[in-house]
């Protein structure tokens, strides 16, 4: 009897177990969130988009936030993204969009052309009401200041109707497509600007269209964001959540990998990549050079204001001692300050010999025959152009106290690091710069051109300002044939080249790893970090 009844019971929690899990979801029991943990170098320095310029910001509000168009997957020609279509006048000067219909913000208000007027409006135009929570720096860069100044490029921005939007210009402005796909100028929720621009910067909860939504962010350690189940792309992402862990130590990021506390990792030490060739349970990434690290001489302030001297450390600089010593190979010296992959790059420019014989002479007819003493800025963060700076800098400083330049080398975290930069606080300093669109306008407008001297987010952190360059850099943005903007940089690298305000290192490829479950990652020239596509099977 005590035997049957115990058959029974087993039968019945057999049955009920199996309506239980009937009972459980569509899902079945296996499945598992899927996780991306991506380990960086740095912290964010703020989450909105066009308050920032630096990479460890973008890569995130990336997954966020989404532009009006957006650059092929491989390269950087312009595709459609939240705008379907767009053409141009004849002359260049009026840019009509339609946009993309059903699409929502994260906070569930519709992404429309009143949504596109009110960003551009906020970012150009001083006085603005939400022309806060920062100095929108890149929208200064690109389009030649803000509302009022003599070179801006956007006239207005207007609402055709729900889904057109029409930007007039002022003059024609060859890159101006290519500028729009660039991450800092991609479309925020309105409504969720509106509740405060400073807090949105630190919490930009409902403010994109993006495939993923910002949760949390733990300053120094992670910024945690989950999938939006509402993404307008069908069958994207394929992740459920995305936590960006900041892990200032290569080394440090590499044994996480290596451990699996990671998934996934930017800055990888140069040394390290045969190591990954050599593990079948890792993935090896290569990141087009299209960048370059440079030093950069404050030419406001003595000595530097002397082109002699800007020269002379020029000379005095191994370049291939420094890629033989820091790159294991994977950088070719900087002769300008844009790579030879890029159309425009000047092939005949030669660059200036390591020399330190020529470095002291030229010293000396500078008034300065037993050198000077200096602070020399380096970032302690790794950086995709530069994988450690403190040790490149004292490579530098062993060879300039050669010529009689004794350098005193000077470290601050990352974000303290571009704001003392960015207000013309150093005397020379290590920097770099990932391309953003393709156009040589976005490296030599940007980091040499007398207008992006505005401080306190300065691009131009040589405080270059050269009538010569400008008129030059100006006549090619406002060209339309891509021939005669050639002809233009071409003679605006001559100029650089011979007023030195940099010391152009290495353009460098950029190693990334990943588990071997990860799938669908492209690394792409201008260093964006896109997640839509990425899977872990």
């Amino acid at each position: 009897m005590k035997k049957k009844v115990w058959i029974i019971t087993l039968a019945l929690l057999f049955v009920l177990s199996s309506i239980l899990a009937g009972c459980s979801g569509n899902k079945p029991s296996s499945a598992k969130s899927k996780t991306l943990i991506f380990g960086r170098g740095a912290d964010s320095k703020l989450l909105d988009p066009a308050q920032v310029t630096d990479g460890e910001s973008l890569h995130v509000t990336e997954q966020i936030f989404e532009t009006l168009v957006k650059y092929d997957k491989k390269t950087t020609e312009v595709q459609p993204h939240l705008a379907e279509s767009w053409e141009t006048s004849p002359d260049g000067l009026v840019w009509t969009f339609k946009l993309k219909q059903g699409v929502k913000f994260h906070d569930g208000t519709p992404f429309n052309a009143e949504a596109v007027v009110y960003n551009f409006n906020r970012w150009m135009d001083k006085s603005h009401p939400e022309h806060k929570g920062g100095e929108f720096p890149y929208y200064g860069y690109m389009f030649g200041g803000y509302k009022g100044d003599k070179g801006h490029v956007i006239k207005s921005v207007t609402a055709v109707d729900e889904h057109t939007v029409k930007f007039e210009l002022n003059f024609p402005q060859g890159p101006f497509l290519s500028n729009l796909a660039m991450p800092p100028f991609a479309i925020a929720s309105p409504a969720a600007v509106k509740k405060g621009p400073d807090q949105f910067a630190q919490k930009p909860e409902g403010g994109g269209t993006g495939p993923f939504k910002f949760v949390e962010w733990k300053k120094n350690d992670s910024i945690t964001l989950e999938k939006n189940k509402e993404y307008w792309e069908k069958g994207l992402p394929k992740l459920d959540k995305v936590i960006f862990r900041s892990i200032p130590d290569n080394a440090a990021r590499f044994t996480a990998l290596q451990s699996g506390d990671i998934d996934m990792m930017d800055g990888l030490n140069p040394n390290d990549v045969q190591l990954i060739k050599g593990n079948n349970k890792l993935k090896l990434y290569e990141q087009p050079g299209m960048n370059v690290a440079y030093l950069a001489f404050n030419t406001q302030k003595k000595p530097f204001d002397n082109p002699k001297v800007r020269q002379a450390l020029n000379h005095a600089t191994n370049k291939e001692g420094i890629i033989k010593s820091f790159y294991a190979g994977m950088a070719v010296p900087a002769v300008n300050p844009m790579p030879d992959i890029m159309w425009g790059y000047n092939k005949n420019i030669k660059d200036y010999e390591y020399n330190l014989e020529k470095a002291k002479q030229l010293l000396a007819e500078a008034g300065y025959p037993n050198g000077f003493e200096v602070e020399f800025y380096a970032m302690t963060e790794p950086r995709p152009y530069m994988p450690d700076g403190k040790k490149v800098a004292e490579y530098m400083a062993e060879d300039f106290a050669k010529i009689g330049v004794k350098t005193k080398i000077v470290t601050y975290d990352w974000q303290t690091y571009l704001d003392r930069t960015g207000k013309g606080e150093h005397s020379m300093a290590l920097m770099g710069w990932n391309g953003d669109n393709g156009d040589p306008d976005n490296f030599l407008y940007v980091l040499l051109d007398k207008d992006n001297t505005r401080t306190p987010d300065a691009g131009n952190i040589a405080f270059y300002k050269s009538d010569e360059l400008h008129d030059v850099l100006i006549k090619a943005q406002r060209a339309t044939k891509q021939e005669e903007r050639t002809q233009l940089y071409m003679k605006a690298q001559e100029i650089i080249k011979r007023d030195a305000p940099w010391v152009p290192l290495v353009h460098a490829t950029a190693p990334l790893a990943s588990k071997a479950e990860v799938t669908g990652f492209v690394p792409h020239p201008t260093s964006n970090v896109d997640l839509r596509e990425v899977d872990i099977k």
